[in-house]
């Protein structure tokens, strides 16, 4: 494992844009938060000025709340001049939320990827009122605790359409190699993976803006998760790939706009510790499993710290990627306990 300079990531911007107000990062480029009703209490969001009008990237939860400060947002920051595009660097709730309200309510196009334009309309399509046998089962066979797993199986489902606004049929695709214009600048598109599927990332020709999504933050790791869509998946080994692959890419001096946490410089920096850390983790986790333990055993070693009820459900599917991920590679074993958990062993 290569080890880490004692350096840390540097922030033009100390503090955040206030709610309904918005901060200029460069010119024509101007960066939003709006909240999040959970521990990672915001989303970062941005505008650039396409002249008659504005590109959004990325749009909060769907929620009267978020949308009053957009409608604040645009009638102050945004000098009322109408959104016209919608870019959407993957397909999660907190990033898509508002893309269908831009879309029916202001004429907006939607620009994403494929992938998370099918995910995000599949999930607001299905919606459950009970709990999909499925993800009991994935829960159980990833040791959730018995009582976390009990509280969850009372109450109704979380449904991606409860923080989505309805998607109407309609998007333009962006792709791996695409040059895409906004802001007065051409971006080249390159695609990230493992936190989320053909995860959009815009790096611009003109001068030393990137703009990361959650692909890679500033002061977190991005979530990876395992879920029942997908319970074999190997996330990590998409996550480090993407990594790996757009390493050359990042430079001393860009600026780093991520979707939560400050914007930030030192970007080749910041992806070694990133994928140093994942490297490390894996290590202290084969440490771990000379006994046979579930997925829901592994947060010691994975997170080093406690890890509360709020936190869990993040904890649980970012535990089972690290295992799923080495028992892939072949350094694990794997048996079925009698309530369904799969225990995982270090191969002798």
């Amino acid at each position: 494992m290569t080890s880490v300079p004692e350096v840390t990531m540097r922030h033009p911007w100390e503090m955040p844009p206030a709610p309904g107000e918005a901060i200029e990062v460069a010119e024509g480029v101007w960066w939003m938060r709006l909240p999040l009703p959970m521990k990672l209490d915001h989303v970062n969001v941005y505008a650039l000025d396409d002249g008659d009008g504005w590109t959004v990237i990325d749009t909060g939860f769907s929620s009267k709340k978020t949308r009053a400060i957009w409608e604040q947002l645009m009638a102050g920051p945004l000098k009322g001049k109408p959104v016209k595009r919608v870019v959407v660097t993957h397909h999660h709730p907190d990033h898509i939320g508002n893309a269908g309200w831009f879309q029916s309510e202001h004429g907006a196009e939607l620009v994403t990827t494929r992938t998370a334009w099918l995910f995000a309309r599949m999930l607001t399509l299905d919606v459950q009122e009970e709990w999909p046998q499925e993800t009991l089962d994935y829960y159980r066979s990833a040791g959730m605790d018995p009582e976390i797993y009990d509280k969850r199986a009372a109450d109704r489902p979380f449904n991606f359409a409860d923080v989505v606004y309805p998607m109407p049929l309609g998007f333009t695709r962006i792709k791996q190699g695409d040059v895409f214009r906004m802001g007065g600048r051409d971006w080249d598109v390159h695609m990230g993976n493992g936190h989320a599927p053909e995860h959009a990332t815009f790096w611009s020709r003109d001068d030393n803006l990137v703009i990361t999504g959650d692909q890679i933050l500033s002061s977190i790791s991005p979530n990876i998760g395992v879920y029942a869509t997908e319970p074999m998946a190997d996330p990590l080994a998409d996550w480090l790939e993407a990594c790996e692959r757009l390493a050359p890419l990042a430079r001393a001096d860009h600026i780093a706009l991520g979707g939560h946490k400050l914007p930030f410089s030192r970007l080749p920096l910041r992806m070694r510790q990133l994928i140093d850390n994942h490297h490390g983790a894996l290590d202290r986790l084969l440490d771990h499993l000379d006994q046979p333990k579930t997925a829901a055993e592994c947060f010691a070693p994975l997170f080093k710290r406690s890890i509360g009820e709020g936190e869990y459900g993040l904890a649980l599917v970012e535990a089972v990627a690290h295992v799923n991920h080495l028992y892939c590679i072949g350094k694990l074993d794997r048996s079925r306990r009698e309530d369904g958990a799969w225990l995982y062993q270090r191969k002798g």
